[in-house]
């Protein structure tokens, strides 16, 4: 997808495919800046090859839910990265090797991934910690997909669409957080982007976030706030 100097390449953190996609991208379009998924804390996490530990004045900063989620999302994600033989967010990793050997302006375009977990940590309800459990459980015994694809590859629109109306289905306040609340700010941060330079940026992002921060940098920015403290 491209709009003005914008050039959107969505990916999956765990797919072979995305490893590929970012070196194409990267070697036709010869972007001037390359915008990531990622904020200061996540890259530095990502580069390192020590494994992050988060202390204890940082699990009171960000609430117990969202440190379990945080837990819980890297077993996760680890745990399909082995499925498929890749480390998840190979492909961001492979961006920032690529930009600096050839000496591309990075910028990191996120939320801080406290913020995210401590709001996660405040707008998750019983409700979808029930759900979660029952979604757990069908996930580890059932055995039964509801929406299958390949996790090799970038998921396509179709099935993008059915997934993320089911998280906001089941999850509503897990979707706003996670989702909508992280899109307004990463179009906000691209937003700035464009006006401070017309040099051709490579936006990197997650598939599932593309099409609504393409819509949201389109549209006239309405201001945003929420509270974190």
């Amino acid at each position: 997808m491209k709009y003005k100097n914008l050039v959107f390449l969505g990916t999956s953190h765990i797919a072979k495919q995305s490893l590929g996609e970012v070196k194409k991208h990267i070697e036709e379009e010869k972007p001037s800046i390359i915008a990531l998924e990622l904020d200061r804390k996540r890259l530095q996490a990502l580069m390192s090859k020590a494994q992050r530990k988060i202390e204890l004045g940082s699990i009171r900063s960000i609430g117990l839910k969202g440190f379990l989620f945080s837990l819980f999302g890297a077993w996760a994600e680890r745990k399909l990265g082995k499925l498929v033989g890749i480390a998840p967010g190979s492909e961001m990793k492979e961006a920032v090797k690529i930009a600096r050997r050839e000496k591309i302006e990075i910028v990191l375009i996120d939320q801080d991934i406290e913020v995210t977990l401590q709001r996660l940590s405040k707008a998750i309800t019983w409700k979808e910690k029930f759900n979660f459990l029952a979604d757990l459980f069908k996930a580890l015994f059932i055995r039964k997909n509801e929406i299958e694809f390949d996790l090799t590859t970038v998921p396509d629109k179709k099935i993008i669409r059915k997934l993320t109306s089911s998280l906001k289905e089941r999850y509503p306040n897990f979707y706003k957080v996670l989702i909508e609340e992280r899109n307004a700010v990463i179009a906000h941060n691209i937003r700035k982007l464009m006006m401070s330079n017309s040099k051709k940026i490579l936006v990197i992002l997650g598939a599932g976030h593309v099409d609504e921060v393409l819509e949201l940098v389109k549209e006239p920015e309405i201001s945003f706030s929420f509270s974190v403290g």
